[in-house]
């Protein structure tokens, strides 16, 4: 399954649809996560070209409460702003996961609002709460990796 996950990762990152990145244990290079960017490249809503992705994240339950996950979100964001010439970030995290919520504001993301849906999960359609920063906002150094 991981060599699948992996190599679906490069088609992803050749095709400019994702970019992806490891969280990585500074100490011994331990393994603890990733942070994807998916990118949203099209006309925005008042008709100029939007630069924007969706940013989402996991990290192993070892790691969590250590602050690996705001770490990495900042630093992808600063990244995308830098690098990636990214106008906006946004994520979304189901209503019963708080703590998501947390890292997205550590990271710097700016609450947006709530919504039923679309996405559902083992059946269930899950509340979500929307978060997003533009590269003007956005309180951390714009720099890349």
């Amino acid at each position: 399954m991981a060599e699948t996950w992996i190599g679906s990762c490069l088609r992803q990152a050749k095709s400019n649809e994702l970019a992806h990145f490891a969280i990585i244990l500074a100490e011994n290079k331990e393994f603890m996560g990733t942070v994807t960017l998916r990118m949203n490249f099209g006309l925005g809503s008042t008709s100029t070209y939007s630069e924007e992705a969706e940013l989402s994240y996991w990290v192993g339950k070892p790691y969590w409460n250590n602050g690996y996950a705001t770490e990495a979100a900042k630093a992808v964001m600063s990244h995308g702003f830098a690098a990636m010439s990214l106008n906006r970030i946004y994520a979304a995290h189901f209503s019963r996961n708080p703590a998501s919520g947390h890292v997205l504001k550590k990271a710097g993301m700016i609450y947006e609002g709530s919504q039923l849906g679309p996405t559902v999960k083992w059946g269930t359609v899950e509340q979500l709460e929307l978060y997003g920063v533009s590269r003007d906002q956005f309180p951390g150094p714009v720099s890349p990796c």
